[in-house]
């Protein structure tokens, strides 16, 4: 159901792991609550068009992550690390939503931060789901790689080629100066422009902190990359997943996600023909999904311990 929204969320803010984080509420307070959380170099505001599909049944949270939009900016490298992050995601989860758990749902570097939430024992029992798009866990992908080099075979090697080939950027990311002054050179007003002609995408309105979001934001890769990809942990979760894997994705290619089983035993899959930002400015279908999972996770069919189903492809 598309409704539209009143004209302004209610915000509040969340102390933080040392930062104060802008929180925001829409929708109906005795529906379920959803936690939204983005990736880069994105605001809240990118999931605008989802809050609006959704609204009118669930209370829709969402937070300007360290770094972005109205939430403190460390200047610290440091201060950017996954462990900050998940203690961010606890604090807004804790505020908002005090008396149960919530669902939640992330995208890009917003799932990348999830996942270590995901997979804290201390913050799972806080989550009744898990929806995630086209952002892995970087101990996940650490695995993977050691795996697939391992095996020294051909295709394991080209897989391993290919998906550095479609990161390049995270290289990018870590020179110095070099991404920050880019954003200042201009591509915060490209940026509209090149998703259009990049994912077909067309932004619903301007981000006025975009060049901000994308300079303070490469903080995120310089913090977590390296050492995540070197020294990968286990991390597992009991949480239920709803793994989207957007098999048009020019950055997060589906391999990346083989065996996430392993990790995630209570596993839904499905696989979209879409980009990287597509389900987010075309939300009918993300918002459908949501429906159906939350649905599910709602109505104890998906608590007897076992595998949720794994859903074939979807088009």
């Amino acid at each position: 159901m598309n409704l539209p929204l009143p004209l302004e969320p209610r915000r509040f803010a969340v102390k933080g792991a040392g930062v104060e984080l802008a929180a925001y509420r829409w929708g109906n307070a005795c529906g379920p609550t959803l936690l939204l959380v983005h990736g880069y170099p994105d605001n809240h505001e990118v999931w605008l068009p989802l809050v609006r599909e959704l609204a009118a049944d669930y209370q829709v949270i969402a937070y300007d992550v360290r770094g972005a939009g109205a939430s403190d900016i460390p200047r610290r490298t440091r201060d950017y690390r996954l462990e900050k992050l998940a203690r961010d995601l606890e604090a807004v989860i804790r505020a908002a939503s005090p008396e149960g758990p919530v669902h939640l749902v992330a995208h890009d570097w917003g799932s990348i931060q999830s996942w270590e939430a995901v997979t804290e024992p201390r913050i799972q029992p806080l989550l009744a789901s898990y929806t995630t798009v086209s952002g892995p866990c970087l101990d996940h992908v650490g695995h993977w790689l050691r795996e697939r080099l391992k095996e020294k075979r051909l295709r394991a090697v080209g897989q391993v080629l290919g998906q550095l080939v479609s990161s390049w950027y995270v290289a990018f990311f870590h020179t110095p100066w070099l991404p920050e002054l880019l954003w200042r050179a201009g591509l915060a007003r490209a940026w509209p422009g090149l998703l259009r002609r990049l994912e077909g995408v067309r932004a619903t309105r301007g981000n006025p902190t975009q060049e901000a979001d994308g300079r303070h934001g490469v903080k995120l890769y310089r913090a977590n990359f390296i050492s995540s990809l070197l020294r990968p942990r286990p991390r597992s979760t009991r949480v239920p997943v709803q793994l989207i894997v957007a098999t048009r994705d020019r950055f997060v290619r589906p391999q990346l996600f083989q065996q996430l089983d392993r990790w995630a035993p209570r596993l839904w899959r499905r696989e979209v023909a879409a980009g990287h930002w597509q389900l987010l400015a075309e939300p009918q279908r993300l918002a459908g999904w949501i429906r159906e999972f939350v649905g599910q996770i709602e109505g104890g069919e998906a608590k007897d311990g076992g595998c949720l189903r794994k859903v074939g492809a979807f088009m």
